[in-house]
């Protein structure tokens, strides 16, 4: 029998007062999230906080009426929007770390007994909705207009998965001892290599290299990329904001994730390397491994 043990954490950086970032590791549900939140002044960070609210109502709806760990969580951010979800209250925006809820240990996930086209469904209906409350809240306070996040939805169900993506924030698979990212940003940069106009390291340092071609909440009309995929033992994945990607190198990331190094202490360097390299954005990571067996979770 398959277990998936996951571990998440996020860090302010060094350049950055604020986290816009916010991430979530729902254990019950088989269900992880991050989103990168874009708008600077414009409240960056309610953006990502809206997505990841979101996802936490829709994939609580799921659950028997009992009160599960993420209804218990969901009660919580209740209490932090209002109840016709007008907007956010400044609770949010003073704790920049409210749902960066990531686990002081690894913890084993639960796939979501559903049928895979159902968590398709759920996962557009997140991004749809998301879109929708972000663009309700611009128009209620016209000086959030800019405000947007990125975001990876990952659900796993049985012997596979489903992610939701949009925007810059990237998912990788390490199997068989190969790295490749499972996404493809919607970056300005990206279209250009794309086009054959731009290698990957020249987009790594192009001037236009944070220009964003699709993210929740900047338009009426939000189609995320929905991919599918089966597990198999000792895969590892990681989600992870553009905080880490730009200013590491896929190949160094490669190297910690083939590591024996647990889930936390990959993670931990992840960020470390990414803040030696500069640390001008946020950074967000979650990992996720595929096991046959039990594990300690340290």
């Amino acid at each position: 029998m398959l277990k998936i043990f996951s571990f998440g954490k996020s860090d302010t950086g060094l350049e950055r007062t604020n986290n816009e970032d916010a991430f979530i590791v729902c254990h019950e549900q088989g269900v992880l999230v991050v989103a990168d939140g874009m708008g600077g002044e414009a409240a960056g960070e309610v953006a990502s906080r809206i997505f990841v609210k979101t996802a936490l109502e829709i994939f609580s709806e799921t659950e028997p009426e009992e009160e599960t760990f993420t209804k218990k969580i969901f009660r919580l951010l209740k209490s932090v929007f209002d109840p016709a979800d007008k907007g956010i209250s400044d609770n949010v925006k003073q704790d920049s770390h409210f749902l960066e809820t990531g686990n002081p240990s690894e913890t084993e996930l639960t796939t979501l007994n559903r049928p895979e086209e159902v968590v398709r469904r759920l996962i557009e209906k997140t991004f749809i909705k998301s879109n929708k409350r972000i663009l309700r809240h611009i128009k209620k306070n016209p000086h959030h207009k800019g405000m947007g996040c990125t975001a990876e939805l990952m659900v796993f169900f049985n012997k596979g998965f489903v992610f939701g993506h949009v925007g810059d924030s990237r998912i990788y698979c390490f199997k068989n001892g190969q790295m490749e990212q499972i996404t493809h940003d919607h970056s300005f940069v990206q279209r250009q290599i794309d086009q054959g106009k731009l290698t990957p390291e020249e987009a790594r340092t192009h001037s236009y290299r944070n220009i964003i071609l699709r993210a929740v909440g900047i338009g009426k009309n939000l189609t995320p990329d929905i991919i599918t995929g089966k597990i198999d033992s000792r895969d590892l994945f990681l989600l992870c904001s553009d905080g880490l990607t730009d200013m590491v190198g896929d190949n160094l990331i490669h190297e910690v994730l083939a590591s024996a190094a647990s889930l936390t202490q990959k993670t931990e360097t992840l960020i470390k390397m990414a803040k030696s390299h500069g640390g001008h954005d946020n950074i967000t990571i979650i990992l996720a491994e595929i096991t046959e067996n039990c594990k300690d979770s340290v």
